[in-house]
């Protein structure tokens, strides 16, 4: 008789149960966190057993065992899991048997499982994330520390560049003491972020071979060729989305709705969604923002204005990555590069 188990993982443990065909439970057991008592675990279970995790933040190495012992693993999405096991308690053995029963019903609210090559070549992009995180949390605090001192550089544009850095400098000395060797500490790390951030781009450009898929999404207006691997990575495959609205709603490009009585309210944009795959989409929005005046007769561009001034320059930023989500999906699906859209406005030149 098939039998379902369900895996509730933690940091130091997993607890395991079964439950067969017709709705029999087994003995939970509970398995430490160490790969061979977890191996050991695994090969007294029937062949090619299909187990049921939550994605906690530690399932990579579960599930690279789970496959290697022959299993069939599935990565349920814990919130939707939730919902559906319609239980008020909370305890390891309710989530554990919840999750073995969704399976055994054929109702479990699976997530996709990204092959393990797509899994490494993801961290070298998610670091970059992380170190420009850091950079710009650097640039602020520097910035927010010249202002508390009414040091203003104006002369140029970028004052962490060559000139502003001199810029800095000649004026750190009207800071007190302290606060001048804080700065110049930050700006000593902040250059060895840059440094880390630009060996981490050397090696994506090496390692990580540009796909199809990465080039047609480099067509879209605003991604480059950092953004365009991460994309594609983020993403994976495209047929797991049915349509270009539930790529968008994975990216987090979609507000909350609320409708009730013939009225419609539109919330903030979700947080359960791929964080990494929203901040590209943000990424390239803010790109053509910055381009707006170079790209005046592009859809984009007439799309963040219009929004704009209606709603206000965060929103139409929202609004510009849900676009580029929506249109991600359609350029991989037919495996063409990004047209401009038919109801692309023209621009009217005002006569003089």
């Amino acid at each position: 008789m098939k039998e379902y188990f369900g895996c509730d993982a933690h940091k130091h443990y997993s607890l395991f149960v079964s439950v067969n065909e017709v709705g029999q439970r087994g003995k939970f057991v509970r398995v430490e966190h160490d790969r061979n008592t977890l191996r050991a675990f695994l090969s007294k279970l029937p062949p090619k057993s299909p187990i049921a995790i939550e994605s906690v933040g530690n399932w990579y190495w579960i599930i690279d065992e789970m496959e290697k012992a022959g299993h069939i693993p599935s990565l349920v999405h814990a919130a939707k899991a939730k919902l559906m096991m319609g239980q008020i308690n909370k305890t390891d053995k309710i989530d554990t048997e919840g999750l073995a029963i969704l399976q055994r019903n054929g109702t479990l609210p699976s997530v996709w499982i990204p092959p393990g090559e797509i899994r490494d070549q993801r961290e070298l992009l998610r670091m970059r994330m992380a170190l420009v995180h850091v950079r710009t949390m650097l640039k602020n605090r520097i910035h927010a520390t010249l202002a508390k001192y009414a040091i203003q550089i104006t002369e140029v544009s970028d004052i962490f560049g060559v000139r502003g850095r001199e810029l800095i400098q000649k004026q750190s000395n009207e800071l007190p003491l302290q606060t001048r060797a804080c700065v110049e500490t930050q700006l000593k790390i902040l250059d060895q972020i840059e440094e880390q951030i630009k060996l981490c781009e050397e090696k994506i450009e090496t390692l990580i071979e540009k796909t199809p898929v990465m080039k047609i999404l480099m067509s879209l207006p605003g991604v480059g060729p950092i953004l365009g691997t991460v994309i594609a990575l983020e993403i994976g495959d495209i047929n797991r989305f049915p349509d270009a609205s539930h790529l968008a709603s994975y990216a987090g490009t979609v507000p909350r709705v609320h409708s009730s009585g013939g009225k419609t309210f539109y919330g903030r944009t979700r947080s359960d969604v791929n964080q990494y795959l929203k901040w590209a989409f943000i990424e390239a929005a803010n790109v053509i923002v910055l381009n707006q005046n170079q790209w005046v007769n592009r859809h984009v561009v007439q799309l963040y204005k219009r929004i704009k001034t209606r709603k206000g320059h965060g929103k139409a930023v929202v609004a510009l990555a849900r676009h580029l989500a929506e249109a991600s999906y359609w350029v991989i699906k037919k495996n063409e590069a990004y047209r401009e859209p038919k109801v692309n406005r023209p621009v009217l030149s005002i006569q003089k």
